[in-house]
């Protein structure tokens, strides 16, 4: 019998200075039994710091029909495309065909992310944003992680401070592009 996925839940208060969003709301992440915590986290994080109307969890995390985080309109066109960790160069091609905006947040050194990219055929390249944090940042908040958790996220000037289950860490969030 196949393990089934753990799902966790996230109450969320959510204070982005740097968009004007402030939310709060509730999460539910099912974690598939080949996803690491390192991945599941980052995914939330990544839900969080891209929050707007139409955010949704997308596939599985052996999906190729959607991405870890998408945004649709009212028409339910994708608006935003938003990878977790380090997809290839063939996914990111197929996504800005699909989607006006392409970002990918990483839990992994940015730089070897990107490298495979260079030399591939990727429509819009120049226009996929790579978000990263600070070393040791999601390796140290894995192990706050429960089933149920709470959560705040204030953003300002590219810098979170995130409180996970009453412990205080924060990152800056980096920006890079393939150009």
């Amino acid at each position: 019998m196949a393990i089934g996925s753990t799902m966790h839940t996230f109450d969320v208060q959510l204070a982005d200075t740097d968009r004007g969003v402030y939310e709060d709301f509730s999460l539910r992440a099912a974690r598939h039994p080949s996803e690491t915590d390192t991945y599941l986290l980052t995914r939330v994080l990544a839900y969080g710091l891209e929050h707007a109307e139409g955010i949704a969890f997308g596939g599985t995390v052996s999906s190729t029909e959607e991405p870890a985080v998408l945004v649709r309109d009212l028409t339910g066109r994708i608006t935003a495309w938003i990878e977790v960790g380090a997809p290839d160069a063939e996914r990111l091609h197929h996504a800005t065909r699909l989607a006006e905006r392409v970002v990918v947040y990483t839990h992994r050194d940015p730089a070897k992310v990107m490298a495979p990219w260079a030399d591939k055929r990727i429509h819009r390249a120049e226009d996929i944003r790579v978000f990263s944090f600070d070393p040791g940042f999601i390796e140290s908040a894995v192990p706050l992680l429960e089933r149920r958790n709470t959560m705040t996220m204030t953003i300002t000037e590219q810098v979170l401070y995130l409180d996970l289950n009453g412990t205080s860490l924060m990152t800056g969030v980096h920006e890079h592009t393939l150009s």
